[in-house]
């Protein structure tokens, strides 16, 4: 059934464009960029970290997806969240996700600008960043539509991109072409070559490349047939998730050495530079701003439509709620889009260190949501509700997933300067999100003797 969260948006996304965008939302610039620093951190170990967390993830997309047959909604994890914890709940989750998005914003426009960079290192790099967040500025605020057809191309390339690598590197392993082949991952220092801890320290930075593929679950309230196209689009993301994120890692584990591999260097960029095909950078090039622009459209798309469901009940600005003629949340866009620029601020100052900062702050909204998902699940199914596209081994599995999720972020500090610095902002989060709510608790009360007060006559007392 449809919520009245729904009501004025238009439901123009049909099944061609939700599917390809949950392949955009699996697959970003957590792979394309970060895979190559945590390669020459972890070593080949690291397909173990993308393994867990890839399981995390599909245990995350099945509770979405019985979540999403309940009741298909824009609002998503918030409404959720809200429903089978409490309003609270739901206040911290929806703040907590546009934190993910606002951090994720800020980290793909760095990576925009330092590859245009790549290209026109004459050119400012801020005015890379706003140009590119211009441009999906203007392409969420026309047409919930032409979002969808962007996002459809955005992530066809990325997915014929890793398709071309993946039969490259299968090929160069089974033929043992230029030292390639099984050996590399034991054969320079052994499987974990940096520790064993490394390899926990890398999760964070892991699920950050997973993050977004929970953007299908708000897509479904302005989906067409949302109970025919999104047990297909979980699925769907499960085992690309399989296939490009573990199949990719694992492969470039194999293909090269993992010393072969830098800190913002793709990896896939290095692989096929080492073949000695002269477009390959450029090409590579091409992708990861492409990952990267998509990830800003997705991250405007998403934050508008929750942004407009919790101002709808007082929890964000007023003008959150602003639909236009066009059925598209044009305030919450609009907000998220301003704090974006705070990406070409950090830039400035910490141009070494931006992406990496903004990663880790990101990924402790995508923990939040992840949890929140999982837990949500687990209270629908205590309520007695059965589904025809239930979770596997629920609910065992949703608190392995959960305990997963708590190691995630208990291991921050024991990481790298900059997961240092996201996990210490948790207080600080924690704080604004609790005087948050206590506003909106005080504002409640205030106005509840109002709403009960008879028509046409003052309020007494």
């Amino acid at each position: 059934m449809r919520t009245q969260t729904d009501e004025g948006y238009s439901h123009a996304l049909g099944n061609r464009q939700v599917q390809m965008i949950a392949i955009g939302g699996a697959i970003g610039v957590g792979l394309f960029l970060g895979a190559g620093g945590r390669l020459q951190a972890t070593g080949p170990a690291l397909v173990v970290s993308y393994a867990a967390a890839g399981l995390a993830a599909f245990f995350v997309m099945r509770a979405l997806g019985e979540l999403v047959l309940y009741r298909p909604t824009s609002g998503s994890f918030v409404e959720y969240a809200g429903e089978f914890i409490g309003p609270w709940a739901a206040f911290a989750s929806g703040w907590m996700y546009w934190v993910n998005w606002a951090f994720t914003g800020i980290a793909e426009l760095t990576a925009i600008a330092a590859y245009i960079h790549y290209w026109a290192p004459a050119f400012p790099q801020a005015l890379t960043a706003l140009v590119a967040l211009g441009f999906v500025l203007l392409v969420n605020l026309l047409s919930v539509r032409l979002f969808g057809e962007l996002e459809f191309w955005f992530a066809l390339l990325k997915v014929l991109a890793i398709t071309v690598f993946l039969v490259v590197g299968l090929v160069l392993v089974v033929f043992s072409v230029g030292g390639a082949g099984p050996s590399n991952l034991v054969a320079h220092g052994g499987f974990t070559p940096t520790g064993l801890p490394m390899v926990l320290m890398s999760l964070q930075s892991v699920v950050f490349a997973y993050a977004s593929i929970e953007l299908v679950g708000i897509a479904a309230g302005e989906t067409a047939r949302p109970r025919e196209v999104m047990p297909k689009a979980v699925n769907g993301v499960v085992w690309r998730i399989a296939i490009f994120y573990v199949g990719s890692v694992l492969l470039l584990a194999m293909v090269l050495p993992w010393t072969a591999y830098r800190a913002g260097v793709s990896p896939f960029v290095t692989v096929f530079s080492g073949l000695g095909v002269p477009w390959a950078a450029d090409a590579m090039n091409l992708v990861v701003i492409t990952a990267a622009l998509s990830s800003c459209n997705s991250g405007l798309y998403a934050t508008g439509r929750i942004l407009r469901s919790m101002a709808r009940k007082g929890e964000a600005p007023g003008f959150a709620v602003t639909l236009s003629r066009r059925q598209v949340p044009v305030g919450g866009i609009v907000f998220t889009a301003l704090t974006f620029l705070g990406g070409v601020v950090l830039f400035y100052f910490l141009p070494e260190r931006a992406f990496n900062i903004a990663t880790a702050g990101a990924s402790l909204g995508v923990v939040t949501t992840w949890g929140v998902l999982v837990y949500c699940q687990l209270r629908l199914r205590r309520a007695g509700h059965r589904s025809a596209f239930p979770m596997p081994g629920s609910p065992v599995t949703n608190w392995l997933t959960l305990a997963f999720l708590a190691l995630v972020v208990l291991l921050m500090p024991f990481a790298d300067r900059d997961q240092r610095v996201a996990f210490f902002l948790i207080p600080a989060l924690v704080a604004a999100i609790a005087a948050g709510w206590l506003l909106v608790r005080r504002r409640r009360t205030a106005a509840a003797p109002a709403l009960a007060a008879p028509e046409g006559r003052p309020e007494t007392g």
